[in-house]
């Protein structure tokens, strides 16, 4: 399967490229790698969780460190290395998923270093990138593929892929993916999933009214542990705004539905659909929606619509109640308002958050409800900083739960 995702990848490549690349090369493979970019980031991390049917809470104070470097183009060739160190500060007490400290509730930030991105890119043919090695990928809004880039510890994917835009206005990616870094890290039993994983993508936004996207996410787990989330799903979605009047109002829209069934050595037999639907309004930094997500459920509710390789913390609630959805599927709908200071002064760009869910089960009956909060803000050119609250109230699944972070971040 390997050998003939590659042979495809290459074939499309050569089909669209119609004419050299025009972009700035180094003249040799020295200045490529000497004129690069490189970069350092750091972001600390407290969190508290406070979770029914643990005794003591639980409190991470971390500190993650990523240094990066960009090579120069030669010959159509690019390279990035990324590493990654999630350390801890100070005192800790909590489950990273690998210590076992059990009588924690769990925070999935465990101590790491690792190889975080390593790639290849090859843009020597007009308006197509191709990549192989290890790559932090999102597509579209993370709902299907996403880096959990809220974790301390990106997932990331050893993958082979093409990025092409050789149609105006469309975007093609596609993909083969035979590993997926986790964000548990390697000593975690599931830390790495070995897999093949192809990833289709095609985002039109020539129209005049928003971006219509249409995917394929086909996946084959080889470990018999998780053979449960092989599926095919496949899907549309179609997103954007419209201004009202002659003001700043803007009228923002979303849609979008997939359908998921299970695939390769998955042992259930399934079909589940997935519908996602939001409206809302904007202007002078105020935002305000409301919305419906729905992960169906099939087989007398025992099986259901699931995301194992998306960014999940953003949806259905910051507690992470849902990471997995339950077999009865999951309803939720949810309102939204976010309020960013656009006024000049020190309290520019100072953006505050607060969402309700009403959560319940696809197949009838509650499950709990949730209110998230936050507050950041970009404090200059290279710092940031946040505080996050959420507080999940269960009426029927899981366990009442509050969680505070506090981050502060630098860039250079």
């Amino acid at each position: 399967m390997r050998t003939s995702l590659f042979a495809s990848i290459a074939t499309l490549a050569l089909i669209a490229a119609a004419s050299p690349s025009f972009a700035e090369e180094a003249d040799t493979l020295a200045e490529a790698i000497t004129q690069g970019k490189a970069t350092v980031t750091f972001r600390y991390r407290a969190e508290n969780v406070s979770q029914t049917g643990f005794a003591d809470d639980a409190f991470a104070s971390t500190l993650r460190t990523r240094l990066k470097y960009e090579t120069g183009v030669f010959k159509g060739f690019s390279g990035v290395l990324e590493f990654d160190n999630v350390s801890r500060v100070g005192a800790t007490a909590y489950n990273n998923t690998v210590n076992g400290k059990t009588r924690f509730p769990v925070i999935a930030d465990p101590k790491i270093t690792e190889v975080n991105q390593a790639y290849l890119a090859y843009t020597g043919f007009d308006k197509t990138t191709l990549l192989a090695g290890r790559v932090a990928l999102n597509l579209n809004n993370q709902r299907f593929v996403g880096t959990v880039g809220w974790r301390q510890n990106d997932q990331t994917w050893d993958m082979a892929g093409m990025i092409n835009k050789s149609i105006p206005d469309l975007t093609l990616t596609t993909a083969y993916v035979w590993n997926v870094n986790r964000i548990f890290g390697s000593d975690h039993p599931f830390g790495d999933l070995n897999t093949d994983t192809v990833i289709l993508d095609a985002k039109y936004t020539g129209l005049p009214f928003g971006t219509l996207t249409g995917y394929g996410l086909i996946i084959d787990l080889n470990d018999a542990p998780v053979y449960g989330l092989s599926s095919k799903t496949f899907g549309v979605r179609f997103n954007g705004k419209q201004k009202l009047g002659d003001g700043n109002l803007n009228f923002l829209y979303e849609a979008e539905f997939a359908n998921q069934s299970d695939n390769a050595s998955n042992p259930n037999n399934y079909s589940a659909n997935y519908l996602h639907l939001s409206a809302g309004l904007s202007a002078n930094g105020l935002t305000g929606k409301i919305g419906f997500e729905k992960l169906g459920s099939d087989n007398n509710g025992t099986v259901a619509f699931q995301t194992p390789l998306a960014t999940l913390h953003k949806f259905n609630g910051w507690a992470d109640k849902f990471l997995s959805t339950p077999g009865g599927g999951l309803e939720d709908f949810y309102g939204s308002l976010s309020y960013k200071v656009q006024a000049d002064g020190p309290m520019k760009g100072l953006k505050f958050d607060a969402i309700y869910h009403d959560f319940s089960a696809a197949t009838g009956g509650s499950y709990g409800n949730e209110v998230d909060l936050q507050v950041s803000k970009k404090i200059s050119k290279h710092y940031y900083a946040g505080l996050k609250f959420a507080n999940y109230n269960a009426k029927g699944f899981a366990t009442d739960t509050q969680k505070v972070w506090f981050t502060l971040g630098a860039n250079f």
